[in-house]
């Protein structure tokens, strides 16, 4: 029974002052909702410090928004995935949560993990939907797994998407992000074209080397070595 619950349920001595029974109740209510508050955070991700650093970060910076104009450096993120399997990480900063997917068809995706609601942390729910979806617990934000597109809830864009590669020994590479609604590889070229023309024109990104005008396309084989080299 949570304080309020109690304070309703009990008598105020005769005769006391009023205004300090409704100070009382203030007080309970106001407790009851911190309360609640810490709760909602400590689930959500894991801890109140850890919690509340990770909101903050989330709202103060976007994925695809890079502080410097600079293309991110690449990461490592692991080793293997499975397909139905997800691995947490963070990119491209330390304050940045993100989350990879592959999905049963053995598609590679990953997305930011801070939802465009109101911040908070994005799970992945591998037995719901046809392909599992990612998951707002906060207020049941959906986002579809296959696209970071929102399917239900009051999300109003769609999850940033982390590029992503993989290597022939099985590794997996963050190597750039993307903004909300933004393609993989716009995000990709709009990173690499300043700094990497080169592998930018590799993957076949437009008005790269010479003014190509074919339309990018996604990072493939050709791209075996992560921008930025490896780390």
């Amino acid at each position: 029974m949570s304080v309020t619950e109690q304070q309703q349920g009990g008598d105020h001595p005769t005769g006391g002052d009023p205004r300090e029974a409704l100070q009382d109740r203030i007080a309970a209510d106001s407790l009851t909702t911190r309360r609640d508050y810490l709760r909602i955070v400590t689930t959500v991700s894991g801890g109140l410090a850890v919690g509340g650093i990770g909101v903050a970060a989330g709202i103060l910076h976007r994925h695809g928004d890079d502080e410097d104009g600079k293309a991110p450096e690449a990461k490592r993120i692991a080793q293997r995935l499975p397909p139905g399997e997800s691995i947490a990480f963070r990119y491209p900063g330390e304050e940045d949560r993100a989350v990879a997917v592959r999905l049963d068809d053995g598609t590679l995706v990953a997305y930011s993990a801070v939802c465009t609601h109101l911040a908070c942390a994005v799970l992945w729910r591998k037995d719901r939907g046809r392909e599992g979806e990612l998951y707002c617990p906060c207020h049941e934000g959906v986002f579809d797994a296959r696209s970071g597109e929102v399917t239900a809830g009051p999300p109003p864009r769609g999850l940033p998407k982390v590029v992503v590669i993989e290597e022939t020994d099985g590794s997996i590479w963050a190597v750039g992000t993307t903004r909300s609604g933004e393609s993989v590889e716009a995000g990709l070229c709009r990173q690499l074209g300043g700094e990497r023309p080169d592998l930018a024109a590799r993957i076949g990104c437009p008005d790269i080397g010479g003014g190509a005008e074919s339309p990018p396309r996604a990072p493939g084989p050709a791209a075996s070595e992560p921008p930025g080299g490896r780390t």
